[in-house]
């Protein structure tokens, strides 16, 4: 300790006098209260949370007069009876629960080899590129991707300019449902690679060994091995890919070209196009209540996975 306060005489000195600001700022007394004070700031956010939940709930409960444009004053359920009835929230409601279902299954499909190499890849270099490529996403925003694949797939874009040379007629690549699936699953999968690297990482490599030691090949090694033991990655992976696509909205307004709207862009239009704050709002609630639904039926029959905060579930 002498040698060491010898070496770094200057950083100690720092070190006893931050301690000294510490203690003369918040005595012994007060540190049983810091975990709790460390809390504060989440339930902070979380109150803020609940705070915004009620007044959109409060909005949605009031009609809007489109002769005066003025808000009623009663609470009203018209705004609830438009969202369930009028067929166009409907059919964007039903495009969005499947588009969401989709790109799950689809990023999910695509995600487990990707994690599945990188974690048990025997080269440095090649976990390093897939590293690489995995996080390179995350530093161009999804709006600007999003524009990017118009570029792409446009009519005058990159494939289509490569098919005119081999005689093929240009295909009409964006602006459908294709397009906008395709975009989702293209900006979900690094998310979904990120939870599952973990649980692949959680098995040991000993277990496949054993299983192809007793006769089982790879195939059944995977199936009854790997696929149940990374059933954590999975669900964690498919909760944070299948609330994030119900609830996109750039892609859909950029690859969807205002043809494939999803629920997001629907409140986007209520709110800021025709001024009809309540029946956006009230879109709001259902959104926020179709995607807790759909986690609590996930959770209830897989368990929360990596989601669980450390609690193991199998």
């Amino acid at each position: 300790m002498r040698a060491a306060r010898t070496a770094y005489p200057l950083t100690w000195r720092i070190m006893d006098a931050l301690e000294g600001v510490a203690a003369a700022i918040w005595p012994a007394r007060f540190r049983r209260a810091t975990p709790y004070l460390m809390l504060l700031p989440a339930v902070l956010l979380v109150g803020l949370l609940v705070l915004g939940l009620i007044q959109i709930a409060d909005a949605s409960l009031r009609t809007l007069d489109t002769t005066t444009f003025q808000f009623s004053d009663d609470y009203s359920i018209a705004n609830f009876r438009r969202a369930l009835t009028e067929p166009l929230f409907l059919v964007v409601a039903q495009r969005s629960l499947v588009a969401a279902l989709i790109v799950t299954a689809v990023t999910l499909v695509f995600a487990f080899p990707y994690a599945y190499l990188m974690v048990r890849t025997r080269s440095p270099g090649l976990r390093k590129f897939l590293l690489i490529a995995l996080f390179l996403p995350f530093f161009i925003g999804q709006v600007v991707r999003a524009y990017g694949w118009l570029i792409i797939l446009g009519n005058q874009g990159m494939v289509n300019e490569a098919l005119g040379l081999v005689g093929v007629a240009p295909m009409r690549l964006i602006y459908n449902y294709p397009a906008v699936l395709f975009g989702l699953v293209q900006y979900m999968l690094p998310f979904a690679v990120l939870m599952l690297a973990p649980a692949l990482t959680a098995i040991p490599e000993e277990l496949e060994a054993a299983a192809g030691s007793l006769g089982a090949n790879w195939v059944r090694t995977f199936i009854h091995v790997v696929l149940p033991l990374a059933r954590p990655g999975f669900v964690g992976a498919g909760v944070v890919v299948l609330t994030l696509s119900l609830t996109d909205f750039a892609v859909p307004a950029i690859l969807g070209g205002g043809s494939q709207d999803f629920i997001a862009n629907a409140i986007y239009d209520q709110f800021f196009r025709t001024s009809d704050q309540g029946l956006g709002a009230m879109l709001a609630l259902m959104l926020v209540a179709l995607g807790s639904i759909l986690v609590g039926l996930v959770f209830a029959l897989f368990g929360a996975g990596t989601l669980a905060m450390g609690r193991s579930r199998t």
